[in-house]
């Protein structure tokens, strides 16, 4: 079976252009944590597969970016001691979320407006919020909605900041 390159990987390219455009309007919210390359739950994978998930997506993002990635969140949320354990080998520390949304079906886009206020709705101190860069709705007001939350006094700090 050939390998195919993480460069033809559809997610890839599609990450590709959101990290392109957020640089671009300077969104520097978020620290770019690793989420894998295929999205994979981790604990069905072996220690080789997670490794390859992981470290693939890492050297990408170095080579391309410059960026050297230290945070990761499995996939899914899904986890186990096992697979913490080889992330934390590879030098990663894991962050999962403290307020989601559905967006990440691309084919079932939430409305923009109801997607706004549920954002501005369940703002809250420490917020980790997790938006898919799939998710057109909110590529369209991602923008509008970081204004807002600066305007409700709320500021945004890099994971490190927290640390």
């Amino acid at each position: 079976m050939e390998q195919k390159s993480i460069h033809n990987n559809k997610k890839f390219k599609y990450n590709n252009l959101v990290i392109s455009r957020v640089t671009e309007k300077k969104w520097y919210i978020a620290i770019t944590g690793n989420h894998t390359v295929n999205h994979k739950s981790m604990p069905s994978l072996s220690e080789e597969e997670i490794r390859k998930e992981v470290l693939d997506l890492h050297q990408v993002m170095n080579e391309k970016f410059g960026y050297e990635m230290k945070y990761i969140r499995p996939p899914k949320g899904e986890f186990s001691e096992r697979t913490l354990k080889i992330t934390n080998s590879l030098g990663y520390k894991t962050v999962m979320w403290s307020f989601a949304y559905e967006d990440w079906n691309e084919d079932k886009q939430p409305d923009e407006e109801k997607s706004k206020q549920k954002i501005l709705d369940n703002l809250h101190n420490g917020e980790i919020m997790l938006l898919h860069g799939n998710s057109k709705t909110n590529t369209n007001i991602l923008d509008s909605v970081i204004k807002e939350t600066q305007n409700m006094g709320y500021t945004f700090k890099s994971l490190d900041e927290f640390v």
